[in-house]
């Protein structure tokens, strides 16, 4: 799924998207660090995975380890 960056720390590394039907899903610093990503800035799309609750995985498409642009 999709989502757009709503906030973001650079000092703690946790941060929330808004997903596509406008809730607020945080992320934390644990899940930023295993992204392989230095840094997001707010309103930046990102590819997400949720438990429902929380954040699980986020990352951009072709940036990482497994993740190549088709």
């Amino acid at each position: 799924m999709q989502a757009s960056v709503h906030r973001f720390d650079p000092a703690t590394g946790a941060g929330s998207v808004l997903l596509d039907d406008g809730r607020e899903v945080p992320f934390a610093a644990e899940v930023f660090d295993a992204s392989g990503l230095r840094h997001v800035r707010p309103g930046q799309r990102l590819s997400v995975t949720s438990d429902g609750e929380r954040l699980t995985r986020l990352w951009i498409v072709g940036i990482g380890e497994g993740e190549p642009i088709r």
